[in-house]
């Protein structure tokens, strides 16, 4: 079936998901396949395509971060988790408010991130795009030096620079470094 092909009349069925009715008919809205539920008398049509997908919230996100203020981080969303073989329509930026950086008290944001950083996340607040790295497995998957821009290698609680040797912190997700969301 493709959107707008004739299924069937309203004598013989109702619409089901994914159809219409329209002068005494029932049509289907979207490509795919037709299901009918003698039972109930219904008829549907199964998409043949994925949709888009959309966000909600509690989702996973990974995405960087591409300004730091007194109190918020802004970020750029990449991906979803479970989301592999579709970009994510409309997806502009989040922030992560300093009171959602971790459990405790975060005296200044800059400490925690820092810009270019790979950063996983809880969606919190869809209407707002309000992002959670308080959990153990959410924070930053990948820092770069903000000396030298190179990648930074995990030492103990802290992250090392193999190229200048410089010593930064940030709010490690447990998988850093791995490339594991």
């Amino acid at each position: 079936m493709l959107p707008g092909d004739f299924i069937g009349t309203t004598e013989e069925f109702r619409a089901g998901a994914q159809t219409y009715e329209k002068t005494g008919g029932v049509y289907a809205a979207i490509a795919g396949t037709t299901r009918v539920n003698t039972v109930r008398r219904s008829v549907s049509v199964i998409p043949c395509t994925n949709t888009p997908p959309v966000l909600r919230k509690g989702d996973i996100v990974i995405g960087q971060i591409v300004g730091l203020r007194d109190s918020l981080a802004m970020v750029t969303i990449a991906g979803a988790k479970g989301v592999v073989d579709r970009e994510i329509p409309n997806v502009g930026s989040a922030v992560v408010h300093v009171s959602n950086v971790k459990r405790g008290y975060v005296k200044e944001i800059a400490h925690e991130f820092g810009i270019f950083d790979i950063l996983k996340a809880k969606i919190v607040d869809l209407k707002n795009m309000r992002l959670d790295t308080s959990e153990p497995d959410m924070g930053v998957m990948k820092a770069l030096c903000s000396n030298c821009r190179t990648a930074m290698v995990r030492h103990d609680s802290k992250l090392k620079c193999p190229e200048c040797g410089r010593i930064e912190t940030r709010k490690l997700a447990t998988g850093y470094g791995t490339g594991i969301i």
